[in-house]
């Protein structure tokens, strides 16, 4: 016997009696279920997948599912993602990171059509990027299996043509004078390329990205790789700023070239030979 008070948020138990689980089957069979749960499970670091017989909403068995429906799984893992965030659960490899990065910038420039890489939008876009992996997952060290980088590419807008351009747009690398390939750094607000000074010699302006929108920022390294100048106007820097750079390093560094023209000079990536 139970009554709950005006305005109580709770009823109270006045009379009871123990009924085995027998009984209270029989009384209330109408209320027995039993199904399939699947959940993330923050504590435990993954899935947990049971199979749970209830009476209305009192526990009375439950044991472990070795093979739960996937349905139930892919939606848990969805809502682990939820929960911890892609970048938590995902493997991020440099080239997956370095990918993100650069639609991060084209979408910051352009807009549409490319991608939003923010974790809120890759985790609402989830089903256009991570399936087919995602569905055939079946714990959480499947999702650190998936392959990010080519997961991103699915992301591109193919359709519109445009991903062809990704490279023309923000390219990974850049061939800088002395022959190199330097890496593009999208991780900041504006793009950067760091590279050693004399590998420069005779480039009046670096390339501006995302069609001609964003000026590069150039870090200008000493022979030892430290920064030595940091410009976005390269033509300016050999006119204003070189000599004071020559001047500070080319004690230190003397067997490397420091010419008084730098715009006519040579690009090398290698020190003067011994004599």
């Amino acid at each position: 016997m139970a009554d709950r008070p005006a305005g109580s948020p709770s009823a109270r138990v006045q009379r009871a009696v123990a009924l085995d689980e027998a009984t209270a089957r029989r009384a209330g069979a109408a209320l027995v279920t039993e199904r399939e749960e699947v959940h993330w499970s923050a504590r435990e670091g993954g899935l947990t997948a049971r199979r749970v017989a209830r009476l209305g909403a009192v526990e009375l068995t439950a044991v472990p599912l070795t093979d739960p429906d996937p349905v139930l799984v892919r939606a848990a893992l969805m809502d682990g993602l939820a929960r911890e965030g892609v970048f938590a659960l995902l493997s991020w490899p440099p080239a997956a990171e370095g990918l993100r990065e650069r639609l991060a910038f084209l979408h910051r420039v352009l807009g549409d059509p490319w991608p939003d890489v923010s974790d809120g939008a890759l985790l609402e876009r989830a089903g256009d990027w991570l399936e087919p992996e995602l569905s055939r997952a079946r714990r959480r060290a499947d999702l650190g299996r998936i392959d990010t980088t080519a997961a991103l590419q699915r992301l591109l807008p193919w359709a519109s043509g445009e991903a062809g351009r990704l490279d023309e747009l923000a390219p990974e690398r850049l061939t800088v004078p002395s022959g190199s390939k330097i890496r593009v750094d999208y991780s900041g607000e504006r793009p950067v390329l760091a590279v050693k000074l004399q590998e420069l010699f005779g480039w009046q302006a670096a390339p501006a990205l995302a069609g001609g929108r964003v000026p590069l920022t150039v870090h200008l390294l000493s022979p030892a790789g430290r920064p030595a100048a940091v410009t976005g106007d390269l033509a300016s820097f050999w006119r204003d700023g070189y000599r004071a750079v020559r001047a500070d390093l080319r004690g230190r560094y003397p067997r490397h070239p420091w010419p008084e023209d730098p715009t006519t000079a040579e690009p090398t990536r290698r020190a003067n030979p011994r004599r």
